[in-house]
């Protein structure tokens, strides 16, 4: 029995719909592929641009914060924003335990 009515399901499932239900179903809209970022030239500094700034001579000694600084102005000529943490967060930010 259970054959049986197995059988009728996958009839009644696989079988293509007829009469008036069976109407083609509208065609979903066409969407276009998204574009490959590939498609575009490469906007970005070079790696070796990039190397040239981090691996600066005249920026080694400098203190943290000036080279941020010299960082910062050597992309700006290249034409990227490079943002730096002008003010270290970890003394404006405490975490303290609540008692439940």
């Amino acid at each position: 029995m259970r054959d049986s009515i197995a059988r009728a399901l996958l009839w009644m499932l696989l079988l293509p719909a007829k009469g008036r239900h069976a109407a083609e179903r509208p065609a979903a809209p066409s969407v276009p592929p998204p574009a490959s970022p590939w498609s575009r030239p490469w906007t970005a500094p070079s790696s070796r641009e990039v190397r040239e700034i981090f691996h600066d001579e005249h920026t080694r000694h400098l203190p943290a914060p000036q080279r941020e600084r010299s960082y910062a102005a050597a992309f700006a000529r290249i034409g990227v924003d490079y943002d730096h943490p002008t003010m270290p967060l970890g003394s404006l930010v405490h975490r303290e335990r609540v008692a439940a």
